[in-house]
C-alpha cells in the first residue's frame, strides 16, 4: 500500500471515529428521551438536551474543520490581505470564547501603539479563536488565559498562555500535525478532532507569519507548565505588501 493510500485510510478512519463517538451519543440520549420522557424529570430532560446541544456543536465544530482543511489543500483558497490593527480582533475573539467558557478568566495584555499586520481579517481571527479555545479548554490550575502583544524587531509577537499538564519538547511539532493528540490526563478529559492546531499553522505560515509553542515549569512541585503559543508576523511596507496583493 502506497503512502497516499495509507494516508487516504487513516484519514477516514480517524473522521469516522470522530463522528461516530458525538452521533452516538445524541442517538442514545434522544432514544432515552423518546422512550421515557413521562418518566424523566424536568432537571434530567435539561440535563438530556444540553448533552445532545453539546454534541451537535462538536460536530458542527468537526465538520468546520473538516472544510477548513479542505479548503487549505485547494489552489482556490485565496486570501483577501489588508493592513489590521489586531487589538478590537483579539478583543472582540476572546468575548466570544468566554461565552463557551464563563469559568476561564481571561487577561489581555496590549501594547499601544503597535504597528498593523499584512493579513486576511477572517483568516486572522479564525487563528485567534482557536488558540485562545485551545488554552481555555486545556486549562487547569488557576483556569487563566492570558494573551499578550509586543513589538519584537520587525515583527508583532503575539503569545497565547495557559496553566495546565506540559508539553514534551519531543511533541512540540507533533501537536501542529493532522489529528494530533497528546496523550495525557487532562487532553483525555477533553474533546476534540486534532485539527485545530495544525489549521491554525497552515494560516499561520500563508501569511507569512510563524508559529511555536513552549513549556516551561512554574516550579518544582508541581507538573504543571506554563504553555504558551507564540504568533510571529512581519510589519511589511507598501512595497513588500503590493507584492503580496499581486501574487495573490
Amino acid at each position: 500500500m502506497d503512502s497516499i493510500e495509507q494516508n487516504y485510510e487513516d484519514f477516514i478512519s480517524t473522521v469516522s471515529h470522530e463522528l461516530r463517538t458525538p452521533l452516538t451519543s445524541i442517538r442514545g440520549f434522544s432514544q432515552t428521551m423518546l422512550a421515557s420522557w413521562d418518566k424523566l424529570d424536568d432537571n434530567s430532560k435539561k440535563k438530556f438536551i444540553k448533552i445532545i446541544e453539546e454534541q451537535s456543536n462538536r460536530l458542527i465544530h468537526l465538520v468546520e474543520n473538516m472544510l477548513s482543511v479542505t479548503k487549505l489543500q485547494s489552489a482556490n483558497n485565496t486570501l483577501v490581505y489588508n493592513e489590521l490593527n489586531i487589538k478590537s480582533i483579539i478583543e472582540q475573539t476572546i468575548s466570544i470564547v468566554k461565552t463557551q467558557y464563563p469559568q476561564q478568566e481571561f487577561e489581555f495584555n496590549y501594547k499601544e501603539n503597535l504597528p498593523n499586520i499584512f493579513v486576511d481579517k477572517d483568516k486572522f481571527q479564525q487563528i485567534m479563536t482557536n488558540l485562545i479555545e485551545n488554552s481555555a479548554k486545556y486549562s487547569s490550575g488557576d483556569n487563566k488565559t492570558i494573551i499578550s502583544t509586543k513589538l519584537d524587531n520587525n515583527s508583532v509577537l503575539i503569545n497565547v498562555s495557559n496553566i495546565g499538564i506540559g508539553i514534551s519538547k519531543d511533541d512540540y511539532e507533533k501537536i501542529f500535525t493532522k489529528f494530533a493528540r497528546i496523550d495525557n490526563p487532562l487532553t483525555r478529559k477533553v474533546q476534540g478532532s486534532g485539527l485545530g492546531l495544525y489549521i491554525t499553522k497552515k494560516l499561520v505560515e500563508k501569511m507569512k507569519g510563524k508559529i511555536s509553542v513552549k513549556s516551561e515549569s512554574i516550579n518544582s512541585n508541581s507538573e504543571l507548565q506554563r504553555i504558551t503559543f507564540t504568533l510571529k508576523f512581519p510589519i511589511l511596507n507598501i512595497e513588500e505588501q503590493a507584492r503580496i496583493k499581486c501574487n495573490q
